[in-house]
Protein backbone atom coordinates (compact mmCIF):
# COMPACT_ATOMS: atom_id res chain seq x y z
CA UNK A 1 0.00 0.00 0.00
CA UNK A 2 1.18 3.20 -1.20
CA UNK A 3 2.37 6.07 1.96
CA UNK A 4 0.31 9.20 1.17
CA UNK A 5 0.48 12.47 2.93
CA UNK A 6 -2.83 13.26 5.14
CA UNK A 7 -2.20 16.47 5.67
CA UNK A 8 -3.06 17.31 2.38
CA UNK A 9 -6.18 16.92 0.89
CA UNK A 10 -5.53 14.39 -1.58
CA UNK A 11 -2.97 12.28 0.18
CA UNK A 12 -5.85 11.67 2.51
CA UNK A 13 -8.49 10.93 0.28
CA UNK A 14 -5.90 8.45 -1.92
CA UNK A 15 -5.28 6.99 1.53
CA UNK A 16 -8.81 6.28 2.78
CA UNK A 17 -9.55 4.71 -0.63
CA UNK A 18 -7.26 2.47 -0.16
CA UNK A 19 -8.31 1.08 3.58
CA UNK A 20 -12.23 1.90 3.46
CA UNK A 21 -12.50 2.08 -0.55
CA UNK A 22 -16.74 1.74 -0.30
CA UNK A 23 -17.54 3.61 2.76
CA UNK A 24 -20.17 5.77 2.02
CA UNK A 25 -18.27 8.72 3.79
CA UNK A 26 -20.76 11.69 2.09
CA UNK A 27 -24.49 11.96 1.68
CA UNK A 28 -26.29 14.72 -0.36
CA UNK A 29 -29.87 14.74 0.44
CA UNK A 30 -32.13 16.37 -2.46
CA UNK A 31 -35.49 16.36 -1.05
CA UNK A 32 -37.71 13.82 -2.73
CA UNK A 33 -35.40 12.91 -4.97
CA UNK A 34 -32.70 10.42 -3.82
CA UNK A 35 -29.86 11.17 -2.44
CA UNK A 36 -26.75 11.34 -4.08
CA UNK A 37 -24.18 8.94 -2.31
CA UNK A 38 -19.97 8.90 -2.44
CA UNK A 39 -17.59 6.13 -0.97
CA UNK A 40 -13.66 6.96 -0.57
CA UNK A 41 -13.67 5.40 -3.94
CA UNK A 42 -15.81 7.43 -5.98
CA UNK A 43 -14.11 10.96 -4.58
CA UNK A 44 -10.38 10.07 -5.57
CA UNK A 45 -11.76 8.50 -8.65
CA UNK A 46 -14.17 11.56 -10.03
CA UNK A 47 -11.72 14.15 -8.62
CA UNK A 48 -8.53 12.39 -10.74
CA UNK A 49 -11.71 12.84 -13.81
CA UNK A 50 -11.69 16.67 -13.01
CA UNK A 51 -7.85 16.59 -11.77
CA UNK A 52 -7.32 15.64 -15.62
CA UNK A 53 -9.60 18.26 -17.33
CA UNK A 54 -8.40 21.34 -15.05
CA UNK A 55 -4.37 20.00 -16.49
CA UNK A 56 -6.10 20.00 -19.83
CA UNK A 57 -7.41 23.07 -20.08
CA UNK A 58 -3.39 24.37 -19.63
CA UNK A 59 -3.67 24.99 -15.61
CA UNK A 60 -0.23 25.03 -13.84
CA UNK A 61 0.58 24.50 -10.60
CA UNK A 62 -0.47 27.43 -8.70
CA UNK A 63 -3.18 28.45 -11.30
CA UNK A 64 -6.60 29.69 -9.26
CA UNK A 65 -9.90 28.94 -10.98
CA UNK A 66 -13.77 29.40 -9.45
CA UNK A 67 -16.01 27.19 -8.35
CA UNK A 68 -19.50 27.93 -8.39
CA UNK A 69 -22.52 25.96 -7.21
CA UNK A 70 -24.42 24.74 -4.37
CA UNK A 71 -23.85 21.48 -1.93
CA UNK A 72 -23.62 18.83 -5.10
CA UNK A 73 -20.77 15.94 -4.44
CA UNK A 74 -19.34 17.88 -7.78
CA UNK A 75 -18.25 20.49 -5.66
CA UNK A 76 -15.98 18.56 -2.94
CA UNK A 77 -14.42 16.40 -5.80
CA UNK A 78 -13.64 19.54 -7.25
CA UNK A 79 -12.14 20.52 -3.99
CA UNK A 80 -10.01 17.14 -4.26
CA UNK A 81 -8.94 17.96 -7.94
CA UNK A 82 -7.49 20.84 -6.90
CA UNK A 83 -5.05 19.28 -4.45
CA UNK A 84 -4.36 16.37 -6.88
CA UNK A 85 -3.48 19.07 -9.57
CA UNK A 86 -1.74 21.66 -7.55
CA UNK A 87 -4.16 24.19 -8.69
CA UNK A 88 -6.21 26.60 -6.58
CA UNK A 89 -9.85 26.75 -6.14
CA UNK A 90 -12.34 29.94 -5.46
CA UNK A 91 -15.08 29.32 -3.75
CA UNK A 92 -17.66 31.66 -5.16
CA UNK A 93 -21.47 31.72 -3.31
CA UNK A 94 -23.72 30.22 -6.03
CA UNK A 95 -25.89 33.66 -5.52
CA UNK A 96 -23.28 35.55 -6.49
CA UNK A 97 -24.13 38.52 -9.34
CA UNK A 98 -22.87 41.15 -11.08
CA UNK A 99 -19.87 43.15 -10.56
CA UNK A 100 -19.39 41.02 -7.02
CA UNK A 101 -19.43 38.03 -9.27
CA UNK A 102 -16.37 39.68 -11.66
CA UNK A 103 -14.69 40.77 -8.41
CA UNK A 104 -14.03 37.66 -7.38
CA UNK A 105 -12.93 35.74 -10.55
CA UNK A 106 -10.90 38.86 -11.76
CA UNK A 107 -9.16 39.62 -8.56
CA UNK A 108 -8.13 36.17 -7.90
CA UNK A 109 -6.80 35.67 -11.49
CA UNK A 110 -9.13 32.61 -12.06
CA UNK A 111 -8.48 30.94 -15.61
CA UNK A 112 -11.72 29.49 -15.65
CA UNK A 113 -14.65 28.55 -13.53
CA UNK A 114 -16.44 25.03 -12.34
CA UNK A 115 -20.06 25.70 -11.89
CA UNK A 116 -23.86 24.44 -12.58
CA UNK A 117 -26.61 25.03 -14.79
CA UNK A 118 -28.57 27.71 -12.60
CA UNK A 119 -25.89 29.77 -12.23
CA UNK A 120 -24.91 30.43 -15.91
CA UNK A 121 -27.36 33.52 -16.79
CA UNK A 122 -25.02 35.50 -13.55
CA UNK A 123 -22.15 33.72 -15.87
CA UNK A 124 -23.15 34.69 -19.41
CA UNK A 125 -23.61 38.78 -18.03
CA UNK A 126 -20.88 38.66 -16.77
CA UNK A 127 -18.36 36.99 -19.06
CA UNK A 128 -17.28 39.42 -21.11
CA UNK A 129 -15.83 41.46 -18.91
CA UNK A 130 -13.33 38.47 -18.44
CA UNK A 131 -11.17 37.59 -20.99
CA UNK A 132 -8.65 35.72 -19.01
CA UNK A 133 -11.23 32.95 -18.31
CA UNK A 134 -10.34 30.66 -20.44
CA UNK A 135 -12.70 27.72 -19.63
CA UNK A 136 -16.17 27.08 -18.34
CA UNK A 137 -17.22 23.74 -17.61
CA UNK A 138 -20.67 23.45 -16.37
CA UNK A 139 -23.00 20.74 -14.18
CA UNK A 140 -26.12 19.57 -15.80
CA UNK A 141 -28.62 19.30 -12.64
CA UNK A 142 -32.25 20.08 -13.94
CA UNK A 143 -32.86 21.16 -10.72
CA UNK A 144 -33.97 24.79 -11.40
CA UNK A 145 -36.66 25.18 -13.93
CA UNK A 146 -35.08 28.29 -15.30
CA UNK A 147 -31.91 26.48 -15.59
CA UNK A 148 -31.05 26.69 -19.41
CA UNK A 149 -29.51 23.58 -21.05
CA UNK A 150 -25.83 23.11 -21.47
CA UNK A 151 -26.27 22.62 -25.01
CA UNK A 152 -27.98 26.02 -25.22
CA UNK A 153 -24.47 28.20 -23.94
CA UNK A 154 -21.75 29.18 -26.02
CA UNK A 155 -18.39 27.99 -24.93
CA UNK A 156 -19.72 25.80 -21.78
CA UNK A 157 -18.25 22.32 -21.55
CA UNK A 158 -20.14 19.24 -19.63
CA UNK A 159 -19.05 18.76 -16.32
CA UNK A 160 -20.33 15.37 -16.65
CA UNK A 161 -18.75 14.35 -19.85
CA UNK A 162 -15.37 15.11 -17.72
CA UNK A 163 -16.53 12.38 -15.16
CA UNK A 164 -17.73 10.03 -17.85
CA UNK A 165 -14.29 10.03 -19.49
CA UNK A 166 -11.11 7.62 -18.24
CA UNK A 167 -8.49 10.19 -18.83
CA UNK A 168 -4.38 9.47 -17.83
CA UNK A 169 -4.05 10.05 -14.08
CA UNK A 170 -1.81 13.49 -13.00
CA UNK A 171 1.32 12.42 -12.02
CA UNK A 172 3.72 14.87 -10.07
CA UNK A 173 1.56 17.32 -9.34
CA UNK A 174 -0.27 16.54 -5.94
CA UNK A 175 0.24 19.52 -3.31
CA UNK A 176 2.57 19.71 -0.73
CA UNK A 177 1.23 20.79 2.83
CA UNK A 178 2.88 24.67 2.04
CA UNK A 179 1.37 24.53 -1.85
CA UNK A 180 -2.29 26.78 -1.53
CA UNK A 181 -5.65 24.96 -2.06
CA UNK A 182 -8.25 27.23 -1.89
CA UNK A 183 -9.07 31.18 -1.47
CA UNK A 184 -11.33 31.94 0.58
CA UNK A 185 -13.08 35.18 0.44
CA UNK A 186 -14.38 36.97 3.84
CA UNK A 187 -18.18 36.84 4.22
CA UNK A 188 -18.26 40.94 3.08
CA UNK A 189 -21.15 41.17 5.74
CA UNK A 190 -19.77 45.02 6.55
CA UNK A 191 -17.34 45.66 2.81
CA UNK A 192 -15.72 44.21 0.12
CA UNK A 193 -14.57 40.30 0.90
CA UNK A 194 -10.68 39.68 1.34
CA UNK A 195 -9.49 36.72 -0.09
CA UNK A 196 -7.43 34.93 2.93
CA UNK A 197 -5.15 32.34 1.01
CA UNK A 198 -5.96 28.76 2.39
CA UNK A 199 -2.64 26.12 2.52
CA UNK A 200 -3.39 22.62 1.76
CA UNK A 201 -1.69 21.73 5.55
CA UNK A 202 -4.66 23.67 6.78
CA UNK A 203 -7.36 21.73 5.94
CA UNK A 204 -5.27 18.50 8.06
CA UNK A 205 -6.50 20.98 10.71
CA UNK A 206 -9.93 21.06 9.49
CA UNK A 207 -10.11 17.09 9.57
CA UNK A 208 -8.73 17.07 12.92
CA UNK A 209 -11.19 19.50 14.59
CA UNK A 210 -13.37 16.65 14.77
CA UNK A 211 -11.88 15.61 17.82
CA UNK A 212 -11.77 18.60 19.18
CA UNK A 213 -15.46 19.01 18.72
CA UNK A 214 -16.01 15.11 20.29
CA UNK A 215 -17.29 13.67 17.48
CA UNK A 216 -17.78 9.80 18.39
CA UNK A 217 -17.14 7.08 15.89
CA UNK A 218 -20.55 6.19 15.12
CA UNK A 219 -21.46 10.16 14.63
CA UNK A 220 -23.52 11.40 11.59
CA UNK A 221 -23.12 14.99 11.16
CA UNK A 222 -25.12 17.07 8.91
CA UNK A 223 -24.74 20.68 7.24
CA UNK A 224 -27.18 22.91 4.99
CA UNK A 225 -24.47 25.22 5.23
CA UNK A 226 -22.33 26.28 1.91
CA UNK A 227 -19.27 24.55 1.01
CA UNK A 228 -18.38 27.82 -0.10
CA UNK A 229 -17.70 29.01 3.07
CA UNK A 230 -15.17 27.43 6.05
CA UNK A 231 -17.75 26.39 8.37
CA UNK A 232 -18.95 23.32 6.28
CA UNK A 233 -15.38 22.29 5.31
CA UNK A 234 -13.96 22.55 8.68
CA UNK A 235 -17.18 21.31 11.22
CA UNK A 236 -18.96 18.79 8.71
CA UNK A 237 -16.54 17.93 5.55
CA UNK A 238 -13.12 17.78 7.29
CA UNK A 239 -13.73 15.93 10.41
CA UNK A 240 -16.11 13.35 8.09
CA UNK A 241 -13.69 12.89 5.65
CA UNK A 242 -11.06 12.14 8.18
CA UNK A 243 -12.60 10.24 11.15
CA UNK A 244 -14.95 7.75 8.66
CA UNK A 245 -18.25 9.63 9.50
CA UNK A 246 -21.26 9.28 7.19
CA UNK A 247 -21.71 13.00 6.55
CA UNK A 248 -25.40 14.61 5.39
CA UNK A 249 -25.24 18.01 3.36
CA UNK A 250 -28.71 19.48 2.27
CA UNK A 251 -28.37 21.60 -1.64
CA UNK A 252 -28.81 24.70 0.98
CA UNK A 253 -30.08 25.82 4.03
CA UNK A 254 -33.70 25.31 4.64
CA UNK A 255 -35.27 25.65 8.41
CA UNK A 256 -38.08 23.95 7.81
CA UNK A 257 -36.74 21.09 6.62
CA UNK A 258 -33.83 21.01 8.65
CA UNK A 259 -35.57 18.62 11.53
CA UNK A 260 -37.00 16.44 9.12
CA UNK A 261 -33.44 15.78 7.22
CA UNK A 262 -32.10 14.95 10.63
CA UNK A 263 -34.68 12.15 11.63
CA UNK A 264 -35.00 10.69 8.17
CA UNK A 265 -30.60 10.27 8.10
CA UNK A 266 -30.45 9.76 11.81
CA UNK A 267 -27.79 13.04 11.89
CA UNK A 268 -26.58 12.99 15.51
CA UNK A 269 -24.85 16.81 14.92
CA UNK A 270 -25.60 20.01 13.03
CA UNK A 271 -23.77 23.19 12.48
CA UNK A 272 -25.46 26.56 13.22
CA UNK A 273 -23.70 30.31 12.16
CA UNK A 274 -25.05 33.91 12.14
CA UNK A 275 -29.47 34.08 12.22
CA UNK A 276 -29.58 30.62 11.69
CA UNK A 277 -30.62 29.68 15.09
CA UNK A 278 -33.26 32.38 15.93
CA UNK A 279 -34.69 31.49 12.35
CA UNK A 280 -35.22 28.34 13.46
CA UNK A 281 -36.44 28.85 17.06
CA UNK A 282 -39.03 31.25 15.26
CA UNK A 283 -40.42 28.31 13.56
CA UNK A 284 -43.98 27.17 14.68
CA UNK A 285 -44.25 24.81 17.89
CA UNK A 286 -44.25 21.11 16.70
CA UNK A 287 -45.33 18.30 19.09
CA UNK A 288 -42.16 16.12 17.34
CA UNK A 289 -40.06 19.23 18.07
CA UNK A 290 -38.43 17.39 20.48
CA UNK A 291 -38.16 13.94 18.79
CA UNK A 292 -35.06 13.87 16.65
CA UNK A 293 -31.38 11.50 16.58
CA UNK A 294 -29.41 15.11 17.54
CA UNK A 295 -27.54 15.31 20.73
CA UNK A 296 -24.82 18.53 19.83
CA UNK A 297 -25.29 21.61 17.80
CA UNK A 298 -22.17 23.12 17.18
CA UNK A 299 -23.13 26.44 17.34
CA UNK A 300 -21.07 29.83 16.22
CA UNK A 301 -23.10 32.92 18.04
CA UNK A 302 -26.31 30.97 19.32
CA UNK A 303 -28.08 33.93 20.80
CA UNK A 304 -27.86 33.50 24.92
CA UNK A 305 -31.54 34.75 25.13
CA UNK A 306 -32.52 31.60 23.64
CA UNK A 307 -29.87 29.68 24.37
CA UNK A 308 -31.32 27.61 27.03
CA UNK A 309 -35.13 27.63 25.44
CA UNK A 310 -33.52 26.23 22.08
CA UNK A 311 -32.05 23.44 24.56
CA UNK A 312 -35.03 22.45 25.76
CA UNK A 313 -36.95 22.42 23.27
CA UNK A 314 -35.37 20.23 20.57
CA UNK A 315 -33.55 18.25 23.41
CA UNK A 316 -30.33 19.15 22.38
CA UNK A 317 -26.88 20.10 23.61
CA UNK A 318 -24.77 23.10 22.67
CA UNK A 319 -21.06 22.73 22.17
CA UNK A 320 -20.65 27.15 21.49
CA UNK A 321 -16.97 28.16 19.30
CA UNK A 322 -15.69 30.89 17.77
CA UNK A 323 -13.41 31.05 15.15
CA UNK A 324 -12.56 32.69 11.43
CA UNK A 325 -11.54 31.52 8.56
CA UNK A 326 -8.43 34.06 9.33
CA UNK A 327 -7.55 31.88 12.55
CA UNK A 328 -8.59 32.50 16.01
CA UNK A 329 -10.20 29.48 17.72
CA UNK A 330 -11.94 29.10 21.29
CA UNK A 331 -14.84 26.99 22.65
CA UNK A 332 -17.18 25.98 25.42
CA UNK A 333 -17.70 22.90 25.84
CA UNK A 334 -21.01 21.19 26.56
CA UNK A 335 -21.64 21.53 30.87
CA UNK A 336 -18.80 24.14 31.05
CA UNK A 337 -18.87 27.81 31.66
CA UNK A 338 -21.40 30.41 31.96
CA UNK A 339 -24.34 30.50 29.05
CA UNK A 340 -23.55 33.19 26.64
CA UNK A 341 -19.93 32.47 26.48
CA UNK A 342 -17.98 31.28 23.42
CA UNK A 343 -15.53 29.64 25.57
CA UNK A 344 -12.12 29.17 25.91
CA UNK A 345 -9.24 29.70 23.82
CA UNK A 346 -7.96 26.29 21.84
CA UNK A 347 -4.70 24.77 23.23
CA UNK A 348 -1.79 26.19 21.57
CA UNK A 349 -3.48 29.54 21.42
CA UNK A 350 -3.87 32.74 23.37
CA UNK A 351 -6.85 35.33 23.71
CA UNK A 352 -7.35 38.94 25.33
CA UNK A 353 -9.63 42.07 24.65
CA UNK A 354 -7.60 45.15 24.01
CA UNK A 355 -8.21 48.71 23.95
CA UNK A 356 -7.94 51.12 21.38
CA UNK A 357 -4.25 51.41 22.39
CA UNK A 358 -3.83 47.79 22.20
CA UNK A 359 -3.86 47.36 26.53
CA UNK A 360 -5.16 44.31 27.57
CA UNK A 361 -9.06 45.00 29.52
CA UNK A 362 -9.74 44.35 32.78
CA UNK A 363 -12.50 41.93 33.33
CA UNK A 364 -15.85 42.54 31.62
CA UNK A 365 -14.45 45.70 29.92
CA UNK A 366 -15.47 45.73 26.43
CA UNK A 367 -12.85 45.57 23.81
CA UNK A 368 -11.81 44.50 20.58
CA UNK A 369 -11.08 40.04 20.71
CA UNK A 370 -6.99 39.24 19.61
CA UNK A 371 -5.35 36.09 19.56
CA UNK A 372 -2.30 34.76 18.54
CA UNK A 373 -0.17 31.25 18.58
CA UNK A 374 0.83 30.51 22.21
CA UNK A 375 3.97 32.35 22.41
CA UNK A 376 3.89 33.46 19.14
CA UNK A 377 3.27 35.66 16.48
CA UNK A 378 -0.25 35.34 14.41
CA UNK A 379 -0.01 35.83 10.83
CA UNK A 380 -2.80 36.12 7.46
CA UNK A 381 -2.48 36.31 3.83
CA UNK A 382 -4.93 38.16 1.98
CA UNK A 383 -4.21 37.65 -1.58
CA UNK A 384 -2.85 40.62 -3.47
CA UNK A 385 -3.58 42.87 -0.33
CA UNK A 386 -0.42 42.92 1.98
CA UNK A 387 -1.69 46.02 3.57
CA UNK A 388 -4.82 44.60 4.80
CA UNK A 389 -2.51 41.47 6.03
CA UNK A 390 -0.34 43.60 7.94
CA UNK A 391 -3.14 45.43 9.62
CA UNK A 392 -5.07 41.66 10.57
CA UNK A 393 -1.66 40.65 12.26
CA UNK A 394 -0.40 44.12 13.61
CA UNK A 395 1.76 43.70 16.76
CA UNK A 396 1.66 39.93 15.74
CA UNK A 397 -1.86 39.56 17.47
CA UNK A 398 -4.58 38.57 14.91
CA UNK A 399 -6.87 41.10 14.83
CA UNK A 400 -10.69 39.89 14.76
CA UNK A 401 -12.96 43.23 14.29
CA UNK A 402 -15.11 41.63 16.89
CA UNK A 403 -16.08 43.63 20.31
CA UNK A 404 -16.27 41.55 23.33
CA UNK A 405 -15.25 40.43 27.24
CA UNK A 406 -14.19 38.28 29.54
CA UNK A 407 -15.53 37.20 32.55
CA UNK A 408 -12.89 37.19 35.65
CA UNK A 409 -12.99 33.30 35.40
CA UNK A 410 -11.11 33.99 31.67
CA UNK A 411 -15.04 32.69 29.63
CA UNK A 412 -14.83 35.12 26.81
CA UNK A 413 -18.14 36.42 25.21
CA UNK A 414 -18.75 38.30 21.85
CA UNK A 415 -20.98 41.67 22.37
CA UNK A 416 -20.81 43.07 18.51
CA UNK A 417 -18.84 43.80 15.48
CA UNK A 418 -16.45 46.86 15.69
CA UNK A 419 -18.60 49.95 15.30
CA UNK A 420 -21.92 47.76 14.90
CA UNK A 421 -22.92 48.22 18.68
CA UNK A 422 -26.03 49.42 19.53
CA UNK A 423 -26.27 52.25 22.22
CA UNK A 424 -29.81 54.22 22.66
CA UNK A 425 -30.92 56.31 25.08
CA UNK A 426 -27.29 55.76 26.76
CA UNK A 427 -27.82 51.87 27.13
CA UNK A 428 -26.42 49.41 24.60
CA UNK A 429 -29.26 46.94 22.73
CA UNK A 430 -28.75 43.61 23.08
CA UNK A 431 -30.23 42.21 19.96
CA UNK A 432 -30.36 38.95 20.64
CA UNK A 433 -33.34 39.94 23.46
CA UNK A 434 -35.19 41.80 21.04
CA UNK A 435 -34.87 39.15 18.45
CA UNK A 436 -36.00 36.45 20.98
CA UNK A 437 -39.31 38.60 21.97
CA UNK A 438 -40.20 39.22 18.00
CA UNK A 439 -39.32 35.34 16.92
CA UNK A 440 -41.80 33.92 19.96
CA UNK A 441 -44.64 36.13 18.14
CA UNK A 442 -47.17 34.41 16.20
CA UNK A 443 -46.74 35.21 12.14
CA UNK A 444 -43.14 35.45 12.15
CA UNK A 445 -40.88 33.15 10.50
CA UNK A 446 -37.41 35.50 11.01
CA UNK A 447 -36.26 38.33 12.51
CA UNK A 448 -33.05 40.27 12.64
CA UNK A 449 -32.35 43.38 14.68
CA UNK A 450 -29.84 46.30 13.69
CA UNK A 451 -29.14 50.21 14.33
CA UNK A 452 -29.39 52.94 12.09
CA UNK A 453 -28.61 56.34 13.20
CA UNK A 454 -30.57 58.18 15.91
CA UNK A 455 -33.38 60.33 14.54
CA UNK A 456 -32.49 62.72 17.90
CA UNK A 457 -28.97 63.56 16.01
CA UNK A 458 -27.18 62.01 19.38
CA UNK A 459 -23.69 61.29 18.64
CA UNK A 460 -23.15 57.89 19.08
CA UNK A 461 -26.35 57.21 19.17
CA UNK A 462 -28.91 54.64 17.44
CA UNK A 463 -32.37 53.67 16.90
CA UNK A 464 -33.35 50.21 16.76
CA UNK A 465 -34.90 48.26 14.21
CA UNK A 466 -36.09 45.08 13.80
CA UNK A 467 -36.36 43.67 10.32
CA UNK A 468 -39.32 40.78 10.44
CA UNK A 469 -40.50 38.55 7.43
CA UNK A 470 -43.69 37.44 8.69
CA UNK A 471 -45.87 34.48 7.29
CA UNK A 472 -48.19 36.43 5.87
CA UNK A 473 -47.70 40.11 5.10
CA UNK A 474 -50.71 41.00 4.27
CA UNK A 475 -51.76 40.00 7.77
CA UNK A 476 -48.75 41.45 9.74
CA UNK A 477 -49.66 43.40 12.86
CA UNK A 478 -46.96 46.12 13.77
CA UNK A 479 -49.22 47.41 16.33
CA UNK A 480 -49.20 44.05 18.23
CA UNK A 481 -45.08 43.34 17.76
CA UNK A 482 -44.43 46.90 19.41
CA UNK A 483 -46.91 45.83 22.15
CA UNK A 484 -44.76 42.78 22.92
CA UNK A 485 -41.72 44.60 23.06
CA UNK A 486 -43.31 47.25 25.25
CA UNK A 487 -44.33 44.21 27.69
CA UNK A 488 -40.84 42.30 27.62
CA UNK A 489 -38.21 44.71 27.34
CA UNK A 490 -36.37 47.87 28.78
CA UNK A 491 -37.93 50.84 26.98
CA UNK A 492 -34.16 51.45 25.30
CA UNK A 493 -34.37 47.73 23.20
CA UNK A 494 -37.75 48.66 22.69
CA UNK A 495 -37.84 48.66 18.26
CA UNK A 496 -38.39 52.44 17.16
CA UNK A 497 -39.21 50.53 13.75
CA UNK A 498 -40.29 47.16 12.16
CA UNK A 499 -38.69 47.06 8.46
CA UNK A 500 -41.10 44.39 6.79
CA UNK A 501 -39.10 42.36 3.79
CA UNK A 502 -39.62 39.09 1.61
CA UNK A 503 -36.41 37.58 3.40
CA UNK A 504 -33.30 38.81 5.15
CA UNK A 505 -30.18 38.77 2.94
CA UNK A 506 -27.53 36.29 4.05
CA UNK A 507 -24.40 35.24 3.23
CA UNK A 508 -23.21 31.80 2.44
CA UNK A 509 -22.87 31.61 6.04
CA UNK A 510 -26.30 32.69 7.08
CA UNK A 511 -24.98 36.31 8.48
CA UNK A 512 -27.36 38.59 8.05
CA UNK A 513 -26.48 41.53 5.81
CA UNK A 514 -26.91 44.50 7.36
CA UNK A 515 -25.67 46.42 4.71
CA UNK A 516 -28.48 45.33 2.22
CA UNK A 517 -31.25 46.23 4.94
CA UNK A 518 -29.67 50.10 5.28
CA UNK A 519 -29.48 50.47 1.58
CA UNK A 520 -33.58 49.79 1.53
CA UNK A 521 -35.17 51.82 4.93
CA UNK A 522 -35.72 54.79 5.17
CA UNK A 523 -38.61 56.18 7.54
CA UNK A 524 -41.85 55.92 6.31
CA UNK A 525 -40.76 53.48 3.41
CA UNK A 526 -42.80 50.86 2.22
CA UNK A 527 -42.91 47.98 5.11
CA UNK A 528 -41.78 50.45 7.32
CA UNK A 529 -43.97 50.94 10.29
CA UNK A 530 -42.89 53.43 13.16
CA UNK A 531 -43.62 53.39 16.68
CA UNK A 532 -46.36 55.43 17.67
CA UNK A 533 -44.24 59.39 18.83
CA UNK A 534 -44.49 59.09 22.74
CA UNK A 535 -44.59 55.40 23.56
CA UNK A 536 -42.09 52.82 25.21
Amino acid sequence: MAKHDETVLAGLVAARAESKPDFDVLTFERGDAPPEVRTYADLLRNAERIAAALVGHGLERGARFGLMMRNHPEFVETMIAASISGCVLVPIDPRTRGEKLVHFLRHSGSKGLITADYSLPAVEEIRGSLPDLGFVLGLETREDSNAPKLSDVKGVESLGEVLAASPAPVEGRTATPADPLQILYTSGTTGDPKGVVFPNGRFAGFAMLGLILGYKPDERPYTGLSLTHGNAQAVTFGPSLHMGLRAVFSRKFTKSRLWDVCRRFGCTTFSLLGGMATAIYAEPRRENDADNPVRIVISAGMPRAIWENFEKRFDVQVFEWYGAVEGGLAMKPIGKGPIGSFGRPAPGLEMKVVDEQGEECPPFAVGEIVSRPAGGTASVEYFKNEEASRAKAAGGWLRSGDMGHRDAEGWFFFDYRKGGGIRHDGEFVQPDKVEKVIAEQPGVTDVFVYGVPAASGAPGEKDVVAAIVPTDAARFDPAAIFAACRQALDPASVPQYLQVVDEIPKTASEKPQERFLLDRFAPGAPGVHTRTAGSR
